[in-house]
C-alpha cells in the first residue's frame, strides 16, 4: 500500500497504539495536520495554547497513563518551544516522542523561514533523535523511536521530518525493524549483596522513580517486610508505595520528613533502588554514606556510582532483581531498630498558629478527592508541601517536575494526566510564580472540558527563592515579592471556568463541595502567608546534623 510520508506517521502512531496525540499546528506540519484529519475518528489530537504546554501535556499523559506520551509541532520556534518539555521528561526518565516538522531538504541550510536544527539543538536532552531524510526511511524510524523511549532507562526521542518527505510517497507496511537485544543475564555479586543485607542491623531502603518505572512497588513492598525494613523516597518515588503502610517514612532529603532523613542516617545498610541520589536528596555525599554500606540498583550503568559511590551496585531491571533477591530472602525482625524508627516519628515540625497555611489547605482538599485521584505540582513551595502532606496511596497518581524543577510544569501536565487517566477529577497544586507561566493553558483546560481543580496557594511571592534568602542572604529579598495585581478568580471566569477566592478553611470546604457537585473545572485562590516556609529543610551541602525544624 502507497502512502505519503504524512499518512505513513498517521498510520504508524496508530499502529504504535497512541490514541492522544498533543500539538500545535504550523507551516512545516500542514501535511501532518491533514492526515490527522482524515483519520480523527481513529486519533485524537489536543491543541494546546503553546508548544511548552503541548509537551508539559504529552509528559503528564505518560505518567499518568503508562503509555507514550506524543507531541507535535512545526518547525523554527514550534520546535524549539519544546525545547524545557524535552528536557523535563528526559531528567524524568518519561517515555515521549517529540515529532516536529522542518522545511524541505532543498531548503536545509539556507536559513528559510522558521528553519532551525532542532536535532541539534536538543542532542544533549534526548535518548536519541532522528532527522528523516528520505519517505522510505520513516516508518522504521517511527517503530525505532519508540522502542528507543521505552526501553532501559525510558526518556524522549524526537522525530524531524522535513516537508518533502511528508508529501513524498513509498510503501507502507514493509519495514523491517531490529528487535532490541534481549535483555541480559542478571550478574552481580550475588552472594556479597544478600550476606550484607543478612547482616544489616540496621537496614534502609531508599526507594526512587525507578521503581515506578518498572512497576515494582510490590516487590519492593515484600522487601520491606522481610527485612523489617523502613523506606524513604525521593520525589520521583512518591506514590511507589502506599502512604497508610506502616514503614513508609515519607520523602528523603533537603525538605524530607525528619524521620526518613534520621533513619537514612542511622541506618548500616542503605539499599537504594531506582535513585540517581540527586544532591538534593544527599547533601554532603560523604556524611551521606559514612555509617552504612551502600547497594545501588538501577536499570541505567551511567547512574551507578555517579553521585554516591556504592560498596555494591546491581545494574537490570529493578523488578527482576528485587525478584531475584527475595528468592533468597526470609523474614528477620530488628526490634531495637524499630524502636528507634517509632523515636524518630516523634520529632515533628510544628503547626503553625492559625488555621488556614498550606498543611491544613492540602489535607482539606485530600478529604475531597479519591485514592487514585490525579495530582499534579508545579514548581516551588507548594511542590514540596504537596510531597509532604498530600496522602498518596495509590502509584502513578503524582506529577511532578523532579530533576528539571521546571515552573509552569503543572497546568500542562494536568491536561495530560486528566486525559490520560480517563477524564477524571485531577487536581493541580501551584503558586501565582509558577502558575503565571503558563496560565494560558486555561483555554485548553475549558475547551477540552477536562474536571481539572486549581488550588492556586497565593502569598504573593516567589516563596522558594525568598526562603533562601531570608535563611542564606540575611533577608535580602531581591525580586521575590511580586506584588502583582492580578485577580485570578476573574481571571479563571475570563477563561470560561469558575474561579474563587478563599481565605478559611470553612470557605474552603463550602467551595469544594459546590464544585463536587458541579463536576467541572474550578480555581481556588488560596492566599496564605508570605513567610510560609517548606520545613523540616537542611541546607544545600551539609547533613541532618544541621536540619531546620522550625522557622
Amino acid at each position: 500500500m502507497k502512502l505519503n510520508g504524512a499518512r505513513i506517521l498517521i498510520e504508524e502512531l496508530i499502529r504504535q497504539g497512541v490514541d492522544t496525540v498533543f500539538g500545535y499546528p504550523g507551516g512545516a506540519v500542514l501535511n501532518i495536520y491533514d492526515e490527522l484529519y482524515k483519520c480523527s475518528d481513529r486519533i485524537d489530537h489536543v491543541i494546546s495554547a503553546h508548544e511548552q504546554g503541548a509537551c508539559h501535556a504529552a509528559d503528564g499523559y505518560a505518567r499518568a497513563s503508562g503509555k507514550t506520551g506524543v507531541v507535535i509541532a512545526t518547525s523554527g520556534p514550534g520546535a524549539t518551544n519544546l525545547v524545557t518539555g524535552i528536557a523535563n521528561a528526559n531528567l524524568d526518565s518519561v517515555p515521549l516522542v517529540a515529532i516536529t516538522g522542518n522545511v524541505s531538504m532543498q531548503a536545509l541550510g539556507r536559513d528559510s523561514f522558521q528553519e532551525v536544527d532542532i536535532v541539534g539543538i536538543t542532542q544533549p536532552i534526548v535518548k536519541h533523535n532522528f532527522m528523516v531524510r528520505d519517505v522510505t526511511e520513516l516508518e522504521q524510524t517511527i517503530q525505532e523511536a519508540f522502542l528507543i523511549a521505552n526501553a532501559g532507562r525510558k526518556g524522549p526521542v524526537l522525530i524531524d521530518i522535513p516537508k518533502n518527505v511528508q508529501t513524498g510517497e513509498c510503501e507502507y507496511g514493509i519495514a523491517v525493524v531490529p528487535r532490541m537485544p534481549e535483555k541480559a543475564k542478571l550478574t552481580y555479586h550475588r552472594d556479597k549483596v544478600l550476606e550484607a543485607i543478612r547482616t544489616a542491623e540496621r537496614p534502609f531502603i531508599y526507594c526512587g522513580g525507578g521503581v515506578l518505572a518498572a512497576d515494582a512497588g510490590e516487590e519492593l513492598l515484600e522487601l520491606s517486610r522481610r527485612l523489617d525494613a523502613p523506606v524513604g523516597l525521593s520525589m520521583m518515588g512518591r506514590t511507589a508505595l502506599s502512604d497508610s503502610y506502616e514503614y513508609n517514612l515519607g520523602l528523603c532529603g533537603m525538605h524530607g520528613n525528619y524521620a526518613a532523613s534520621k533513619a537514612q542516617a542511622e541506618c548500616d545498610l542503605l539499599i537504594a533502588v531506582g535513585v540517581r541520589f540527586s544532591d538534593r536528596a544527599t547533601g554532603d555525599p560523604e556524611e551521606y554514606r559514612s555509617k552504612c554500606t551502600v547497594i545501588h540498583i538501577d536499570i541505567d550503568k551511567a547512574e551507578l556510582g555517579k553521585n554516591i559511590r556504592p560498596d555494591l551496585s546491581v545494574q537490570g531491571d529493578v523488578k527482576e532483581i528485587l525478584r531475584d533477591l527475595l528468592r533468597d530472602l526470609s523474614g528477620v525482625r530488628h526490634p531495637a531498630w524499630r524502636e528507634a524508627i517509632e523515636e524518630y516519628k516523634q520529632t515533628v515540625v510544628p503547626d503553625r498558629p492559625g488555621e488556614f497555611y498550606p498543611k491544613s489547605i492540602i489535607e482539606t482538599v485530600r478529604r475531597h478527592t479519591e485514592d487514585d485521584t490525579v495530582v499534579a505540582t508545579d514548581v516551588g513551595q507548594h511542590q514540596m508541601w504537596t510531597v509532604q502532606y498530600y496522602h498518596f496511596e495509590k502509584p502513578h497518581t503524582l506529577l511532578t517536575s523532579g530533576g528539571l524543577g521546571t515552573m509552569g510544569y503543572g497546568l500542562g501536565a494536568a491536561i495530560g494526566g486528566c486525559i490520560g487517566s480517563g477524564r477524571r477529577r485531577t487536581v493541580l497544586f501551584t503558586s501565582e510564580g509558577s502558575f503565571g507561566m503558563n496560565l494560558n493553558e486555561l483555554c485548553t483546560v475549558v475547551s477540552q472540558e477536562l474536571p481539572i481543580l486549581i488550588i492556586l496557594l497565593n502569598n504573593n511571592v516567589l516563596g522558594m527563592v525568598r526562603q533562601w534568602q531570608g535563611i542564606f542572604y540575611g533577608e535580602r529579598y531581591s525580586q521575590t515579592t511580586l506584588d502583582r495585581k492580578t485577580d485570578f478568580p476573574a481571571l479563571a471566569r475570563a477563561f470560561g471556568l469558575p474561579g474563587y477566592r478563599v481565605e478559611t478553611l470553612s470557605e474552603l470546604e463550602r467551595v469544594l463541595t459546590e464544585i463536587d457537585g458541579a463536576g467541572g473545572p474550578a480555581l481556588l485562590d488560596c492566599h496564605i502567608d508570605m513567610d510560609e516556609k517548606v520545613l523540616p529543610m537542611i541546607p544545600p551541602g551539609q547533613s541532618i546534623k544541621s536540619i531546620i525544624l522550625k522557622g
